[in-house]
């Protein structure tokens, strides 16, 4: 009895400190802290959430810079079922599916070489960034479409290009949807 008495304890013990007392301490630091992050790095345009800046979005409007291909099932940029497709190289259903996408952006004004990851998704399938090299190949596409001049999109996927983080880790990249966004702005300009 003296056991099961010890054991019970232990027990309420382990899970006061398990299941409140840590939860509420990181959820306090994150707060504190990193706000921004810890509530989903949330981008607002007049008050209204269009996005995550850490999540992808499927953008299919012509006007606009388009993300990578997602592999998620169900529906494009799912994050409740986050994963590539695992699909190999010599895959003949992901060689199709490349070759599906390259005829897609040709017959959309993107000239060869089309950068990878403008046919192929990321790890996560939902990667938001695009190379810079995918942002300018895009350009000429929607340059047509918005008759912006192709040296002001340039200029604007330039001003969007993040460093690599601390410098040396990953590559420079360009967000999609903050792009979009800035893009959105420029194009009421030019409506005038």
């Amino acid at each position: 009895m003296k056991n099961l008495k010890s054991c019970i304890m232990i027990f309420i013990i382990l899970t006061f400190i398990t299941g409140v007392l840590y939860p509420l301490t990181i959820t306090a630091i994150g707060q504190i802290f990193f706000p921004w992050q810890a509530n989903g790095s949330l981008i607002y345009q007049n008050k209204t959430a269009v996005g995550s800046a850490l999540i992808g979005q499927s953008f299919d409007r012509k006007d606009l810079f388009w993300s990578r291909p997602s592999g998620t099932p169900d529906y494009p940029y799912n994050a409740l079922s986050s994963g590539g497709s695992n699909l190999g190289p010599t895959n003949p259903k992901l060689i199709s599916e490349i070759k599906s996408r390259i005829e897609f952006l040709k017959e959309n004004g993107l000239k060869l070489p089309i950068p990878s990851d403008l046919v192929m998704g990321s790890g996560s399938g939902l990667d938001p960034d695009i190379t810079p090299e995918s942002a300018m190949a895009q350009i000429p596409r929607i340059s047509k479409v918005t008759n912006i001049p192709v040296e002001t999109l340039k200029e604007l996927v330039m001003s969007n290009i993040e460093p690599r983080d601390f410098g040396f880790l990953g590559a420079e990249r360009v967000n999609v949807l903050k792009l979009n966004l800035k893009l959105l702005e420029l194009e009421k300009k030019y409506a005038r």
